[in-house]
């Protein structure tokens, strides 16, 4: 059968465009489609936005530092409307080097939805059909308002880049990374922030430790986190939203925003209809080199649900492309991730939590929670924390944890070290580079703790 495009993809996210790249660079025939803006969740309303977003909301706290440091230093309230601009055009710039990549790539490019109407079977949205060899799902998540919300006019992470204007008040409802980046942010720039996370703890799933930390440093900037509580009874009132909690602590806000979850993006690609049974939340399963159980049809990034996170979607793209399309079979291996939550402070982690290494066998935990000499000078209480677990057996350091200022920055090079099996012994042979808040991890000579099962 001859096809009209040796592959289609369907979504312009990252994944997505890094997948239609690398197949037309081994002289693949490739399509996209994007029915909204190239660039998906992490360029137009994710990783990029918010990013932008922490930015902003620490110059307050930069220029606290500065007067401690001597400068007459001021800041003035911030104009939202200024930033919002800005931060349009940067997002519009972006867009347009995705699609500038894709041009060079001679893909073509359909500004429209795309579903399927057979393993090979494309229609557009125009309603025309076309045929690919292979077909590439790469349509991302959206965040999840609960059902019984629904209709509030409550946002989620995809509204907070749109708003006209900033709120005097907000609600964030939920205790994952996006509920507590988002937290910082607005409490960051001004707004009276209150978090509900009817967990025990926020941040659930990373190193228990760590979110302890986090959440104090939380509490200590201002924000009202309210764990252990949920919303019984919301309604407008007077403009604003009016929220009854499970324990008592009822308020009204200017604007409620959710983080409570994210689900794929699989409805209605007729899916279902082709024989293809998704999970309970709509993901696509897949192999490990992105297969369906369909041949022809492949999946990355966030709508299979395997590891949420912009930089695995174009690995997993990647990856992809080489095995079908470049004679190289390979795959992305989900079992060592680093990454950051750009709280304030961020956390940076790699590995196993200490929860999870405990599991495995006897380990020793290096610890340390000190005061940043930047802070410490500028009469703050702020804590940084550094944390290796290391495997008694072996020595092999299984986990980092950083609790600090740029801790993005600084576990994205722990990483490279504990992929390659570094030892602790190889962190003590390294030499410390000081002043700084890094050379913690290679002066923690003692354990903290051990576990012996």
């Amino acid at each position: 059968m001859a096809f009209d495009y040796d592959l289609f993809v369907i979504g312009g996210g990252s994944g997505g465009v890094r997948a239609a790249r690398i197949a037309a660079g081994y002289g693949a025939r490739v399509a996209l489609a994007e029915e909204y803006r190239m660039g998906g969740t992490c360029v137009i309303r994710g990783c990029v936005p918010k990013k932008l977003m922490v930015f902003a909301s620490g110059f307050p706290q930069a220029v606290s530092d500065a007067r401690a440091y001597g400068w007459d230093a001021g800041i003035k309230a911030f104009d939202w409307t200024t930033f919002k601009a800005q931060l349009d055009n940067e997002l519009s710039r972006l867009e347009g080097i995705y699609r500038a990549n894709l041009e060079r790539a001679d893909v073509t490019v359909h500004d429209c939805r795309a579903t399927l109407a057979g393993p090979h079977e494309v229609v557009l949205g125009d309603g025309r059909e076309v045929t690919a060899k292979h077909i590439l799902i790469a349509t991302g998540g959206q965040p999840v308002v609960p059902e019984k919300w629904q209709g509030m006019g409550c946002m989620t992470s995809n509204e907070v880049f749109l708003m006209e204007s900033l709120p005097k008040s907000i609600l964030i409802v939920g205790g994952g990374y996006i509920a507590s980046e988002f937290a910082c942010i607005f409490n960051g720039l001004g707004v009276r922030t209150t978090q509900f996370y009817r967990g025990a703890q926020i941040l659930r799933g990373f190193d228990e430790e760590a979110r302890g930390h986090i959440a104090g440093e939380m509490d200590d900037a201002g924000i009202n986190l309210q764990l252990g509580t949920d919303i019984l009874e919301m309604e407008a009132r007077d403009g604003k939203t009016w929220v009854k909690s499970t324990t008592g602590h009822d308020g009204c806000f200017d604007t409620v925003l959710f983080a409570t979850g994210r689900r794929p993006n699989t409805a209605g690609l007729g899916l279902e209809a082709l024989g293809l049974e998704l999970e309970a939340n709509g993901a696509i399963p897949v192999d490990r080199y992105s297969q369906s159980r369909i041949p022809s049809i492949y999946a990355v990034g966030d709508v299979t649900d395997r590891a949420n996170l912009t930089p695995v979607a174009i690995r997993e793209g990647h990856a992809f492309a080489d095995t079908v399309f470049g004679g190289k079979p390979s795959y992305f291996d989900h079992g060592l991730i680093p990454t950051a939550i750009f709280t304030q402070p961020e956390y940076g982690t790699v590995g196993l939590t200490e929860e999870e290494a405990r599991a495995q066998g006897p380990v020793d935990i290096f610890s340390a929670a000190f005061r940043p000499m930047h802070s410490l000078f500028a009469g703050r209480d702020n804590r940084a924390m550094m944390k290796l677990i290391v495997c008694r057996q072996t020595d092999k350091v299984l986990g980092c944890h950083i609790v600090a200022d740029h801790a993005g920055e600084m576990i994205q090079l722990a990483g490279v070290a504990i992929g390659m099996g570094a030892t602790k012994a190889d962190f003590d042979r390294t030499l410390a580079v000081h002043p700084t808040m890094a050379e913690e991890l290679v002066t923690m000579r003692a354990a903290t703790r051990s576990h012996s099962d």
